[in-house]
């Protein structure tokens, strides 16, 4: 085996120009110190892969991952049955769902999505739109999730066949 063939393979950089006002070169360099970028064209490169997602979130039929966050008085009748409701209506998108009760009877309620962008920001907007929710944001990246698993075979005797099969492959070897 080859040094190289054990290394990681680095992605191919192009070097790029780029004019900026003096002002504009200030804040930058404010802001790369100030989040600990190790340089401007990291600090660069990351608001250009934001504003990729932004665009490909507007053209709208892209597979992305993103996260829907809420914050809504819990007290409201309802409420949250209609968001479970809507999180079981889309289940194909929603992915994972976690909450936390905040002071004065508000939830923070963050939503794992997948799935077209243009849906996401529609199930988004029946969310946000409810009586009760006071705040709402889509949040999405380019980056999809891997399947976690394969289909399980949907004909129910063989299906119980393979999980007893599974079973027994995972029982402890008595000697």
């Amino acid at each position: 085996m080859s040094a190289t063939s054990n290394s990681i393979a680095k992605p191919c950089v192009s070097r790029i120009s780029v004019s900026l006002q003096e002002h504009l070169l200030t804040q930058l360099d404010q802001m790369v110190a100030q989040r600990g970028f190790e340089s401007r064209s990291q600090a660069i490169a990351e608001m250009i892969v934001q504003q990729l997602a932004e665009h490909k979130q507007q053209l709208g039929e892209d597979i992305m991952t993103g996260t829907i966050t809420l914050v809504y008085d819990h007290t409201v009748p309802g409420l949250q049955k209609h968001l479970t409701d809507l999180q079981h209506r889309y289940i194909d998108e929603v992915i994972s769902s976690l909450h936390v009760h905040l002071m004065h009877g508000h939830t923070m309620q963050v939503i794992l999505v997948q799935g077209p962008a243009t849906r996401l920001q529609g199930i988004t907007d029946k969310m946000v739109t409810c009586r009760g929710v006071m705040t709402g944001k889509l949040h999405l990246t380019p980056a999809i999730i891997p399947p976690l698993h394969p289909l399980p075979n949907t004909d129910p005797e063989t299906a119980a066949g393979q999980l007893h099969e599974e079973n027994d492959e995972r029982a402890p070897v008595e000697s």
